[in-house]
């Protein structure tokens, strides 16, 4: 992937959708996404600081240790958000560097909001001029699918993704993705349903995924959405590579497994790092073929 001199994507890359790209990126880096969440307990056992200066080291350690050979970061923007604007700063930086190395960038932000306040969300992530703007943002539709049209136009227009919340690994979400809508649906179904109208016709995958957590035992659900399905919840969350095929069926192959503290506790070694994230990679690439 080209970019320009702040390290975002140029024109010619934004005309390729991001479903495309991560098509490609996760048949030739295969389908791990590695989370970056530095949790204060995190930063402890690297022996940094919880501050800024030790917010900085860890991340810059995880993107230069794993960017040339992951599909994707997801870092969790809370994390990095707690430490005010400088703190955001080392967000921006990661996000630059990231690309830079080849990986995508899906910012787990989990915005939900309506009319100009999900304009400006849109415009934080999803915009090409913002420092900011990433391959693809999580997004929350409790607010109504339709709220969320200013990020899935923007996305549209950037050649970026919008991964959508749908049946979450929390127990707490249950209580409303698997409620019953008006129809007879599951709301976590109308979810799925809405995105799969968005990626109608998108080839060699859509634009627009899902969020279907890993540690589910069922998905009770259609989840073929003709777009990525981000599973977090594996690893130190319970969830394995090996559950996947009970849980995701004929649509294994649009997985994207996330894996964040698991890997991330490996550190600040890159070695370690190299060697786990690459037994994750070995692992899910193991359980896609199986089912095959």
């Amino acid at each position: 992937m080209t970019t320009d001199s702040r390290g975002l994507p140029d024109a010619e890359t934004l005309a390729e959708p991001f479903g495309a790209r991560l098509h490609r990126a996760m048949n030739t880096r295969g389908q791990l996404c590695v989370g970056i969440d530095p949790h204060a307990s995190l930063l402890a056992s690297w022996g940094l600081a919880d501050d800024v200066d030790g917010l900085e080291r860890f991340t810059m350690t995880v993107v230069e240790a794993l960017g040339a050979t992951t599909a994707v970061f997801k870092p969790q923007s809370a994390f990095f958000e707690r430490f005010g604007s400088r703190g955001i700063a080392v967000l921006e930086k990661a996000v630059a560097e990231a690309r830079e190395r080849g990986a995508l960038v899906l910012m787990d932000a989990k915005r939900g909001d309506i009319g100009s306040t999900m304009a400006a969300y849109a415009a934080t992530y999803l915009d090409p001029g913002s420092p900011l703007f990433s391959d693809a943002v999580t997004v929350s539709p409790y607010l109504g699918f339709g709220a969320l049209r200013p990020a899935l136009d923007a996305a549209a227009l950037a050649g970026a993704g919008v991964f959508v919340l749908a049946l979450t690994s929390n127990p707490e979400g249950a209580q409303v993705q698997r409620a019953t809508a008006a129809d007879g649906r599951s709301v976590a179904q109308t979810v799925l349903d809405a995105i799969a109208a968005e990626n109608v016709g998108a080839r060699p995958l859509g634009s627009v995924g899902a969020v279907v957590g890993a540690t589910l035992s069922a998905a009770a659900a259609d989840l073929a959405v003709n777009g990525p399905l981000l599973a977090p919840g594996i690893g130190a969350q319970g969830a394995t590579p090996a559950d996947l095929p009970a849980l995701f069926g004929p649509v294994l192959a649009n997985v994207l497994p996330s894996v964040s503290r698991d890997v991330l506790r490996h550190g600040p070694d890159p070695v370690a790092l190299r060697a786990a994230a690459r037994r994750y990679t070995e692992e899910i690439t193991a359980a896609v073929a199986g089912r095959a």
